[in-house]
């Protein structure tokens, strides 16, 4: 079986990744995937996160191995893109799987994320936050190959769009499309979620391309002592795979 590249955007939640996967979309030439893996984790039929409760909602037949099956078979007819979360998957990192992917990070100051997820989830787990995760992915990829798998900042791919995913696609070996950073207003990225009807992502279906936007979050000095212990935790992950980040020069 011979598969096509199958790109993998590791990011976190609250990383503006749905965003990102808005502009993958855009392009055209990729068959693009909105957390398959995370589906199965939520609402498989053996559901993984840890706030799962007897009597929500569940998939017979969906299991994050199906999962898999299903990406190779896409990626049997064309090169294929996800956005998804390692915390879904670590229990499956070997080095046999990690090969069939490109790799790519997207990270974001969990300030953000976390308050940002408070906002939407105030009784969240901190299981569903994702930072160790993301970064034990990005070590082990790095000790499995020897090199460093492209991080984007979502505070730099927003303020420096053209140039950091003009890097971004150099990093992972696909062309550079200008025309896939902006869109039509109006769009429904909710077709392509499974979570809450797409709910959060209001804000992108009345976008016109990936640009800063004004967000509402709580203020995380007013945010309960968990929630700060919790960002406490998140922060030294954050910060090891920021050294890491694409870098652009000041003089692009």
């Amino acid at each position: 079986m011979t598969l096509h590249k199958i790109i993998a955007l590791w990011a976190i939640p609250r990383s503006t990744s749905t965003a990102f996967e808005w502009m993958m979309r855009q392009r055209g030439d990729l068959d693009c995937l909105h957390e398959p893996f995370g589906e199965a984790w939520y609402q498989g039929e053996d559901p993984l996160w840890p706030r799962f409760r007897e009597g929500e909602k569940t998939t017979p037949g969906l299991t994050l191995e199906s999962v898999w099956e299903g990406i190779k078979a896409r990626a049997e007819q064309g090169p294929v893109f996800i956005k998804d979360f390692p915390h879904y998957i670590n229990h499956m990192w070997d080095a046999e799987f990690l090969s069939h992917f490109t790799h790519a990070f997207l990270i974001r100051d969990p300030a953000k994320t976390i308050t940002s997820m408070y906002n939407k989830w105030p009784e969240f787990d901190e299981l569903e936050v994702g930072f160790p995760e993301q970064r034990a992915l990005f070590d082990l990829l790095h000790a499995l190959n020897g090199s460093t798998p492209p991080v984007i900042d979502s505070d730099d791919l927003l303020e420096n769009l053209h140039a950091v995913t003009r890097r971004f696609c150099d990093a992972i070996g696909i062309p550079f499309i200008e025309k896939a950073l902006s869109w039509e207003a109006g769009g429904d990225p909710s077709a392509h979620s499974w979570w809450d009807g797409g709910s959060f992502h209001a804000n992108l279906a009345k976008s016109t391309g990936l640009v800063p936007q004004k967000r509402k979050y709580v203020d995380l000095e007013d945010t309960p002592e968990r929630v700060r212990r919790v960002h406490r935790r998140m922060k030294p992950h954050y910060d090891h795979l920021h050294k890491k980040r694409l870098r652009i020069p000041e003089s692009v």
